[in-house]
């Protein structure tokens, strides 16, 4: 009973942490604009990036790295706005992170652990190697987050349970 408690003190605070420090980037217009944009078969780049970003976060917490920075540049990794059906592309897999680095700055101010894990997600296909352990972080989680995307689809829960958390990472911006 007792590590159930605490799992569940632990969930909850991770999930106000996450969006104490994702709630101004979720607010701005450009970052929503991504709930437009198809990506990975069922998916919109920006539930695509909330999953990576949360994910992320957690694994960060839990392994002592930036928590936050991962859950900045996980949300921000895949900025850019075009149709998916270009991302299939090998040049667009490999260029899409230089857009999308240019596209959070002009939104927001980043750390150098929030660019590396922008510009290097696509490590594997991109030569260029992360530089700190929250890019490899982001990085891993983005190819789960892909492969579970791609291959199993989405399911109406995983589906709810995003627009849940992405309203209540909201409902957080709206009260700081």
């Amino acid at each position: 009973m007792l590590i159930t408690k605490r799992f569940h003190t632990f969930r909850q605070e991770t999930r106000d942490e996450f969006s104490a420090c994702t709630a101004p980037l979720l607010a701005l217009p450009q970052v929503q604009k991504l709930e437009a944009c198809a990506h990975h078969v069922h998916y919109t780049r920006l539930g695509h990036s909330l999953d990576v970003a949360y994910l992320s976060f957690c694994i960060a917490k839990l392994t002592g790295c930036d928590a936050i920075s991962c859950a900045r540049g996980g949300l921000l990794h895949d900025m850019f706005y075009r149709d998916d059906a270009e991302g299939a592309k090998l040049d667009h897999m490999k260029n899409h992170p230089k857009e999308a680095l240019e596209n959070a700055r002009a939104v927001c101010t980043l750390n150098p652990i929030e660019e590396d894990i922008i510009l290097k997600h696509m490590w594997l296909i991109n030569p260029d190697m992360p530089k700190y352990k929250e890019s490899f972080i982001v990085t891993i989680v983005d190819k789960i987050c892909a492969v579970r995307e791609r291959f199993f689809g989405i399911s109406r829960l995983r589906s709810h349970t995003r627009r849940r958390r992405l309203a209540a990472v909201l409902q957080v911006s709206k009260i700081i």
